[in-house]
């Protein structure tokens, strides 16, 4: 069986494992009450005057663990829990979602750069899904080929692109961490810290596990592509 394949089998259990790990915590953060009261929202304008941000908006988007920043149009979108809620959870998510407002304000090399590249994503995301399809449908032929080695130069951009969002990630989440820390209004005890620390932690495996993922895929068309070639 090809190593490449075995590799994306086992890392896909993993990424299971993590993803139900996460929500799990997640969701026993979300009944963990926040001492000081606080909601997600008033979190994060704390979190943005401190940090001397007052060009952010903040708003409440749609949908579960939806929450995000958006650079392109200045904005920190938080999923309804987390922007209503009291929690230790709804805290963490808008720390970690305003350390990436932070790391734009600072001109944060390793955001820029994530920022960059999502266009190039999008194009690469959107020909990988059919060209992948049809190079498989065609490998008989020469065509056939020929598709999956321009399915491979996409997933190149979109591996490129989830591992470049780890620093992006960890570094958002440190920054939170940091300034949950400094200001003891927020998070009054050490014991919601180190809730919220665990919190964003198993948030970020969310993300290492993508990127691996994403790496074993590569692994794995890269050897079907040109291991089978090479002993030909």
């Amino acid at each position: 069986m090809n190593i490449g394949f075995i590799l994306f089998i086992v890392i896909a259990i993993i990424s299971m494992i993590i993803q139900y790990r996460f929500k799990s915590k997640f969701n026993h953060y979300a009944e963990s009450p926040l001492g000081s009261g606080l909601t997600g929202r008033d979190v994060a304008e704390r979190m943005l005057r401190d940090n001397g941000i007052f060009d952010v908006q903040i708003r409440a988007v749609e949908g579960s663990l939806s929450d995000h920043y958006n650079p392109a149009d200045r904005t920190v979108n938080l999923s309804p829990e987390v922007y209503h809620g009291r929690s230790i959870a709804a805290a963490a998510v808008a720390a970690h979602e305003c350390g990436h407002a932070v790391q734009h304000a600072k001109s944060y090399n390793w955001l820029n750069l994530r920022s960059a590249m999502v266009p190039m994503v999008n194009i690469a995301s959107n020909l990988l899904q059919w060209v992948f399809m049809l190079g498989f449908i065609l490998l008989a032929s020469g065509i056939g080929y020929h598709l999956l080695l321009v399915a491979f130069g996409a997933m190149v951009v979109v591996t490129l692109f989830s591992v470049v969002t780890l620093p992006v990630e960890f570094d958002a989440s440190n920054r939170a961490l940091a300034w949950l820390n400094v200001n003891k209004g927020i998070m009054q005890t050490s014991a919601e810290h180190n809730q919220a620390k665990d919190a964003l932690w198993w948030a970020a495996m969310t993300y290492v596990v993508a990127a691996l993922g994403s790496v074993a895929q590569l692994v794995y068309l890269g050897l079907m592509l040109f291991g089978g070639r090479r002993n030909d």
